[in-house]
């Protein structure tokens, strides 16, 4: 008879490749790597050197196209993004508290 383990295996947090940042967030592949090159994600790269982006990635995307939609322009985006803690965004009250994100509207008006 053999004996059940009753640990299980620690959650494997699954990374995304750039076409699948790019169908999630309804931007092209192209647009992806342009918000790399400024700066304003970033990613790791395998053995076989693809890219690969960790989920917080996706949440940043959504703020730069909010944000860009109402005018703030991109270096004012990858500072407010550079102040935010690394690897998660702030959201409800921790984002207010940082005034990152939420001054950018504020100081385009």
């Amino acid at each position: 008879m053999r004996a059940r383990s009753h640990e299980s295996a620690p959650p494997v947090r699954k990374q995304l490749t750039v076409g699948e940042v790019a169908a999630r967030s309804g931007l092209a592949v192209s647009a992806i790597h342009f918000y790399e090159a400024e700066r304003l994600i970033r990613c790791t790269r395998t053995g076989g050197n693809q890219r690969r982006y960790t989920r917080d990635v996706l949440r940043r995307v959504s703020v730069i196209k909010a944000a860009q939609r109402v005018g703030v322009p991109l270096s004012m985006i990858r500072d407010a993004l550079a102040s935010l803690p690394r690897g998660r965004l702030p959201i409800g009250r921790s984002c207010r508290a940082s005034g990152g994100i939420s001054s950018m509207s504020a100081s385009t008006r």
